[in-house]
């Protein structure tokens, strides 16, 4: 039945990697299934016949697929089924995309389509690994056009030591994180987080991760060689070139006019009617090519700005080659917010504002990863109106998710623990002004909110992206990218990290790979810049975490009790813990290990209540003082509750230090009275007095 079933076998990094083809998906331009231990992850990727018309860009879709039962469990949504991405689904989709699209035609138009169904989780065997690796396999053995393979790997350091694919324990403990993607001969692709760690041990690691990749490449060209198809053939989208050379000669001296300005919305408004007098010239010469008309105008610009660089050491805004923009910074601009920052890098101007919440405000994440608690999150916005377009909001896309991800990785190797700074940490950087590099706006600002909240951060951090320009062996590198250069350009390699070291990396490419030559010169020059933003612009606004928190923001206290008291700080139903926190105007939150979290705007009321949950937990001894409530009156006496569930005896004769003729004559139902325990008989039975209790208070 399956005739062309092919099973085909390597160690991965220790593990066996296992591939099938020709069983499962058998109607897809190419599939695997790929298992890498007990992970399993089908591949599969489609094209379509006839290029899309009407665009301008290569239509590809990446998804990474979660599925609960990868797990053996059942979703948790009202549906019972798998709803949209998760944040990491689409953190991975982007993780494959940027290493494979580059490889792709430049000139083909036709959709592409890749989907990795997870449908099995081993937690030592990466799922998203064994995805990488098979959309290599499933587009190399595939009709589709494509120039790989490459192949991706996760490097991770232990104690000075490199550990490619570390499994669950050795994650937890690693000093960083690296993805690396690479083809037989250059890097496609790098995505870190780490630990301060310093530029010449994340350049090793990331070569480690790339000498890793050859095994992996060299097994997945021997698939080829055996079952690979012959690669369809596809309509270019590339303009005639005596159509491009004319453009070219027609609208040059105009566009290198419009191009040469530090001034994004200059240069729009000069390239508009360049664009008008060049349509207006061709259309009757090549008509119905207002596309290929825009692709050559595109082109052009493209050539100039490139050469300019190489051949001119000319940046379109007039600066260095390692000069950044203009930069500012503000703090405190809102003063409702816990902290808020203004980070402004040329056109680029990012707003990030910090919210402290309760442990109870922390984000619970239910994936194929089990349950994960995230107290420290931070969201990216970025509107049209940051580029000057009109266009509705309609939430965050998949950009937005990258962007703030990065970010959050960039700053979580300094947020203090839970212990130091017992808060939920919620950031959100908007993006008012864009002209290139946002992401690294925002871990500025989002630095600078931070401190500005008093988050006692270990060390600030910044970020800078590095472009590139390419033409066979030379190549130039330049800081502090805008976003004509991110467009024309080769490369956008992102850094943030604090004076010691390097905390997050993402590398986009739009070329099939970066020599070890000029990772290295990347890594060095955006290490100077990040110092220079840091030392000169960040710091001296804000040069440390500031003492005391907004007056708006939640007063925080904490305790660790005996997990076998939990059950009686929370009551039958929850009873006692609700009543504390109502009795209190606070929110109590409880964690399986007996630590408690008490929050509320106003200290004296989280004081209040931090007392009230000691003295249930704490086992009553004679001599103790409480504030109690008399909950019934005898006539011999009246019973007051000390603690919430603990009651005591306090007898006519000790209600005052006078003599007492009734019992309503000194207390009734519901005073609040002090107490003190005079004893505790076998039976655990308490006797407390008031006289006591006032003489010493008098004393």
């Amino acid at each position: 039945m399956f005739e062309n079933y092919r099973v085909f076998k390597t160690d991965f990094a220790g593990r066996p990697l296992v591939i099938e083809t020709g069983k499962i998906a058998q109607l897809a331009n190419g599939a695997c299934l790929v298992r890498y231990g007990e992970t399993v992850v089908n591949v599969a990727v489609t094209a379509t016949a006839e290029p899309r018309e009407g665009i301008d860009f290569f239509p590809l879709s990446v998804d990474f697929e979660e599925k609960m039962y990868a797990v053996g469990r059942i979703p948790g949504s009202f549906l019972r089924r798998e709803g949209r991405p998760s944040e990491k689904a689409i953190l991975v989709s982007r993780v494959i995309d940027r290493p494979i699209r580059p490889l792709f035609p430049k000139d083909m138009r036709n959709d592409v389509s890749v989907v990795c169904t997870v449908m099995s989780v081993d937690p030592d065997c990466s799922p998203e690994i064994a995805a990488m690796v098979g959309t290599s396999i499933a587009l190399s053995i595939s009709d589709i056009p494509w120039n790989g393979p490459i192949s991706g790997v996760s490097v991770g350091l232990i104690n000075g030591e490199f550990i490619i694919n570390p499994n669950a324990e050795q994650r937890k403990i690693s000093q960083m994180a690296v993805t690396v993607a690479s083809t037989d001969s250059r890097i496609a692709m790098i995505e870190a987080g780490a630990n301060e760690v310093d530029d010449e041990t994340m350049f090793n690691g990331i070569m480690a991760g790339h000498e890793a990749n050859q095994q992996i490449i060299a097994f997945i060209k021997g698939i080829r060689e055996e079952i690979g198809k012959a690669k369809f053939a596809y309509t270019s989208a590339d303009p005639d070139a005596a159509m491009l050379e004319a453009i070219k000669n027609f609208a040059c001296e105009d566009l290198k006019v419009a191009l040469d300005t530090d001034d994004k919305k200059v240069r729009d408004d000069r390239l508009g009617p360049i664009y008008q007098k060049v349509h207006e010239h061709f259309a009757q010469i090549y008509p119905d090519a207002e596309a290929l008309i825009d692709e050559c105008m595109y082109r052009a610009q493209k050539s100039i700005v490139r050469r300019w660089l190489l051949d001119e050491q000319k940046r379109v805004d007039g600066r260095g080659m390692d000069e950044i923009r203009p930069l500012a910074a503000e703090v405190a601009l809102l003063p409702r917010a816990h902290g808020s920052g203004l980070f402004t890098r040329g056109q680029t101007q990012v707003l990030t504002v910090a919210t402290l919440g309760s442990i109870g405000d922390e984000q619970l994440l239910d994936g194929i990863d089990g349950e994960v608690e995230k107290r420290y999150m931070h969201h990216y916005n970025f509107p049209s109106f940051s580029v000057g377009e009109t266009r509705p909001s309609r939430g965050p896309g998949r950009r937005e998710i990258g962007h703030g991800a990065l970010a959050e990785r960039a700053l979580v190797p300094v947020i203090p623990s839970i212990d130091e700074f017992p808060y939920a940490i919620r950031l959100v950087s908007e993006v008012v002004s864009s002209n290139g590099s946002t992401s690294q706006g925002s871990v500025c600002g989002s630095t600078l909110a931070l401190m500005d909240a008093g988050v006692p951060i270990t060390a600030p951090v910044a970020g800078i992206s590095c472009g590139l320009i390419t033409e066979g062996d030379r190549f130039m590198t330049m800081v502090d990218i805008q976003g004509l250069e991110d467009f024309f350009g080769d490369m956008d390699f992102k850094v943030a990290g604090t004076h010691r070291g390097i905390t997050a990396i993402q590398m986009d490419l739009k070329i099939d790979g970066l020599t070890p030559a000029i990772i290295k010169e990347a890594l060095f020059k955006t290490h100077r810049a990040r110092d220079y933003i840091l030392d000169e612009v960040m710091l001296k606004v804000i040069d440390r975490p500031r003492a005391e928190l907004s007056p708006y923001a939640p007063k925080m206290l904490s305790t660790v009790i005996d997990v076998e008291k939990i059950r009686d700080v929370i009551g039958s139903g929850g009873k006692v813990v609700q009543k504390i926190c109502l009795d209190c105007n606070v929110k109590i939150d409880i964690e399986d290990d007996g630590r408690v979290f008490i929050s509320g705007l106003d200290l004296d009321n989280c004081r209040r209540a931090l007392a009230i949950v000691e003295s249930i937990v704490k086992d009553p001894q004679v001599g103790d003082i409480y504030t109690g409530r008399v909950s019934r009156i005898m006539d011999f006496g009246a019973f007051i509750e000390f603690a919430p569930g603990k009651e005591g005896l306090c007898h006519i004769s000790q209600l005052d230090t006078k003599r007492t003729e009734k019992v309503t004559d000194a207390v009734k139902v519901g005073d609040e009275i002090i107490v003190k325990i005079t004893e505790i008989d076998d039976k655990g039975r308490v006797n407390l007095s008031r006289k006591a209790a006032l003489l010493d208070k008098n004393s």
